[in-house]
């Protein structure tokens, strides 16, 4: 199929203002005729070639030009999209310093992944992407989030494959040779054109409308359900820092920094990345740095155990090298002005990490760990309040706690042993048995015992017959 473009196409049409924070990814790879690294040989073929596309293969081929050629084999299904002007023809000699000519295969294109970080381009703005000022990102946010416009070049045309385990991939728009899409209806009939079914294909649609960030101080970006798909497409390099770090949204350990901004009310994402840029990274012995900034939500735990939520902050992920030198410097100067100038940019606090094994004061995380403190008490306090009125009303009742045996069930039950069993008391003595048995002993034993038997204050003794008591001294 050859399809001839509009003229009005052919114009960017680009008078939009995004989101307060929203990005623009565009698409690297393309399936452009006059694109050399799409052919076998390295080179566009001349009019002494035989030109071949895989016949199983379906392509949509972007032709900016006229071309001569000696021959060519097409696909089964396949398009041209020919530019203004554009087109074909065969000469009827040999073309001069084109050699004897060769057989060039346009390549397959198939694999090419919309969750491939490394086959996307990332911009603040529309200006910024087409004059080349890309952003570095962590690899989740290098691929489109749901709250970004997706661009694919005006003149151009490509084949991604869309596959994921989501049933749909949501964008805010998306631009097709120079046509932008921000409507669901109209982007779906789109999709289910030719030129569509030829470009996009997999098992996830693309959807468009979704509503741009409206939060000044940024938005999550949404890919981490993806973060494996993403993470599989990268290969991570060896590190000989000493301490390498993983910036939260990145398949792979770094040498660098990570700065983390604590924020408030009437801080701003944008105009904060744009601060950066201009007072740190234009700097000469900053080139080298790649810089990505994002909101991420960290974890907290009281007293640095439990987790109780999550709260947003803003991550500055810094890559320099092998060694992370400079990053910690500029990893300070960052820190160093979020203490200084932080109460008119929204920022409560400031703190780094570097791969070198340094760090800030973490006074941002300490008085993070003061107020998880002092949280924590208060849940606490609150909930040992609540149990008392529960109490109190009657709709708790204390459970009944066990009894601790008294001192004369301990005596009562002092006839067993220490092995379990009774205690061996030996033999029984009428004569000194325990004193309730006495009343009945003496009644059994009549008068004659009661006589020869005394009780006093002082215990129970035997009267000796032969001794008498009135007697102070003996005769010899």
């Amino acid at each position: 199929m050859i399809r001839m473009l509009k003229t009005p196409d052919v114009v960017l049409l680009f008078c939009l203002v995004g989101a307060a924070n929203a990005l623009y990814k565009q698409w690297i790879p393309d399936t452009n005729y006059e694109n050399k690294t799409n052919w076998d040989k390295g080179a566009v073929p001349c009019g002494n070639d035989i030109v071949q596309f895989s016949a199983r293969r379906q392509v949509s081929v972007f032709v900016e030009t006229t071309h001569a050629v000696r021959e060519m084999r097409l696909p089964v299904d396949g398009e041209f999209i020919l530019n203004s002007g554009a087109g074909f023809y065969v000469l009827a000699g040999q073309e001069p310093g084109c050699g004897q000519g060769v057989t060039t295969q346009f390549k397959d294109s198939e694999a090419l992944q919309w969750f491939n970080p490394a086959l996307w381009q990332v911009a603040a703005t529309m200006d910024d992407l087409q004059h080349g000022n890309f952003l570095f990102s962590v690899h989740e946010e290098s691929v489109p989030c749901k709250y970004d416009d997706v661009v694919f070049k005006a003149l151009s045309s490509f084949r991604v494959d869309t596959s994921s385990s989501q049933s749909s991939i949501p964008v805010k728009s998306v631009s097709v040779q120079g046509k932008m899409f921000d409507s669901s209806s109209e982007f779906s009939q789109y999709l289910s054109s030719h030129s569509g079914r030829l470009q996009f294909h997999g098992s996830s649609a693309v959807t468009v409308g979704n509503s741009g960030c409206s939060d000044p101080s940024g938005c999550e970006c949404g890919n981490y359900v993806n973060h494996q798909r993403i993470c599989s497409s990268v290969t991570c390099a060896s590190l000989n820092c000493k301490k390498p770090l993983l910036p939260v949204g990145h398949c792979c350990e770094v040498c660098g920094a990570i700065v983390t901004i604590h924020y408030a009310t009437g801080f701003n994402l944008r105009t904060y990345r744009q601060r950066i840029h201009h007072l740190f990274l234009v700097l000469p012995k900053y080139k080298s740095i790649q810089a990505g900034m994002s909101k991420v939500f960290k974890s907290q735990r009281l007293m640095g155990i439990i987790p109780f939520g999550s709260s947003p902050e803003i991550q500055v992920a810094i890559l320099d090298g092998e060694k992370g030198t400079k990053s910690e410097a500029l990893a300070r100067d960052i820190v160093k002005d979020a203490r200084s100038h932080g109460s008119n940019l929204g920022i409560t606090g400031a703190e780094f990490q570097a791969s070198s094994g340094s760090s800030s004061d973490q006074s941002g995380g300490s008085a993070g760990m003061v107020v998880g403190v002092v949280f924590g008490v208060l849940i606490m306090i609150t909930f040992i309040i609540i149990v008392v009125f529960l109490i109190r009303k009657g709709i708790v009742q204390m459970p009944s706690m066990p009894l601790m045996p008294s001192l004369s069930s301990l005596k009562r039950n002092s006839g067993i042993g220490e092995l379990g069993g009774p205690v061996d008391h030996g033999f029984d003595n009428p004569m000194f048995d325990k004193p309730d048995m006495l009343p009945d002993i003496l009644g059994r034993h009549g008068t004659d015992t009661t006589n020869s038997i005394s009780m006093t204050q002082t215990g129970v003794y035997f009267v000796n017959p032969v001794f008498d008591e009135n007697e102070t001294d003996f005769n010899a």
